[in-house]
């Protein structure tokens, strides 16, 4: 099949499935900021690391695998990709239980520890409690979820995630507006949501219709299998530590430089970084579609079928990013204003929107870049390149230009840091195609 026809094959139901999960972590927001107060949506943008966190810790297992599982079909080793099922599954619960407890013993320390104030502190801790008792069901979820998508089956994917994202909108209002649990209802709603989707889930890897399942007579955790799991795995699991890091500074260099507004200025970020991820998820739908693409295509030694994916998930990676840039600097106001009606707290969002968004269009090609080396096996020049927008510039930049600018300094940061990292990551990929298309002359002429 044509390059064109897969991309919209495997893509479009991931596209959906991430556009379904952001609005749904959108929607959330709004019935928070609404039914429970402007303090409950900084108290949600205090849990923003530690979500990252538990995201880190799912992903290093459910990346891995996926990919895995993915260049295993393109070398036509069947047994070896239904092997993958099993330690994704086994790696998920453990991961599950190992951090999940330990953040739930440590949770108050822990929240303090990355910004949160006594006026915030309760509302974080409320949600958060809820969300890691139910760790092992959404990591399992999350992790099958991905290999689902990689082995041939992006529209069950797609279904699963959709199963999740109604189930949490429909159940939202309720908890919180008619049976008045407040930010507890909200997690509760996400809870359910995902148990729904993990049931579906097991259901399709359970049976054996499916064309890579659970085979109960099979190794459960094989070291040829978990060595390549975590060293794809880790780029990912970096990438949301880094985010993890990243957003206790901008916190807590918000809350220093807030003053008194310090609270509101780290509710406006909330808002700000729900705006960016829904177009960011986006993109990440088209780098899910490419995935199994670019993984089956290079362990099957296509590479101009390689070069032509990427291609097109560039464009589409920019064009994204550049409608998401777009809305947001015509409409600032109008995206505030859904998640709050102070208008104190939507004139903080609207003042860092401007600054916040000003390289957004180059993001795209950034994150689709990253992705792709990733989506090949090559899990280190990933890893670097992640590690330059969330880390490398970012937190130089967090230290230095609020210093000088204050709270302007804090989103100009984040500005500064897209922009370089676009730059690193297109000088990394013309490197590395060059030593690629060498290789490939090489090997012709011999």
């Amino acid at each position: 099949m044509s390059i064109a026809k897969l991309l919209v094959q495997y893509s479009v139901p991931a596209i959906i499935a991430s556009v379904a999960t952001s609005l749904y972590n959108i929607v959330d927001s709004i019935f928070i900021g609404r039914g429970v107060g402007t303090m409950a949506i900084a108290g949600l943008a205090i849990t923003f690391p530690l979500m990252n966190l538990l995201v880190a810790f799912c992903t290093l297992v459910a990346v891995g695998g996926a990919t895995i599982s993915s260049i295993f079909l393109g070398q036509k080793n069947y047994q070896k990709a239904g092997d993958v099922v099993n330690n994704v599954a086994l790696l998920c619960l453990i991961h599950s239980l190992i951090f999940g407890g330990l953040t739930l013993i440590f949770l108050e320390p822990i929240l303090l520890f990355f910004g949160a104030t006594p006026q915030t502190l309760p509302y974080a801790k409320e949600f958060m409690e809820v969300i890691l008792y139910a760790t092992p069901i959404s990591y399992i979820f999350i992790g099958l979820n991905n290999v689902m998508r990689a082995t041939g089956y992006p529209a069950k994917a797609m279904v699963s995630a959709l199963l999740s994202v109604v189930v949490n909108i429909g159940l939202a209002p309720i908890f919180i507006f008619v049976l008045d649990w407040g930010i507890k209802g909200a997690a509760w709603a996400t809870v359910i949501g995902q148990a729904t989707a993990f049931v579906w889930v097991c259901c399709h890897f359970l049976s054996k219709k499916s064309f890579v399942h659970l085979q109960w007579n099979r190794p459960w955790l094989l070291n040829v299998i978990l060595r390549r799991v975590y060293a794809i795995g880790l780029s990912p699991f970096l990438m949301n530590v880094c985010a993890c890091l990243v957003v206790i500074f901008i916190n807590k260099a918000l809350l220093d430089y807030g003053g008194s507004a310090g609270d509101l200025a780290v509710g406006a970020y909330g808002i700000l970084n729900r705006t960016t991820m829904f177009f960011i998820m986006i993109v990440f739908g088209v780098t899910q579609g490419m995935q199994p693409i670019l993984g089956f295509n290079y362990g099957a030694g296509k590479w101009d079928r390689v070069q032509k994916t990427l291609k097109i998930g560039i464009w589409l990676g920019v064009a994204i990013t550049t409608f998401g840039w777009v809305i947001t600097e015509l409409f600032p106001s109008v995206i505030s204003g859904l998640f709050t009606v102070d208008p104190i707290l939507i004139q903080m969002a609207d003042d860092g929107s401007r600054i916040f968004f000003i390289f957004y269009p180059l993001v795209g090609c950034q994150v689709v870049i990253q992705n792709f080396f990733q989506s090949i096996g090559k899990p280190k020049v990933s890893i670097f390149l992640s590690l330059t927008r969330q880390l490398i510039f970012l937190i130089p930049f967090l230290i230095i230009l609020p210093r000088h600018f204050g709270i302007n300094g804090v989103w100009a940061s984040m500005a500064a840091s897209d922009l370089i990292a676009f730059l690193f990551a297109v000088v990394t990929l013309i490197i590395v195609m060059r030593r690629q298309q060498k290789s490939i002359k090489k090997t012709l002429v011999r």
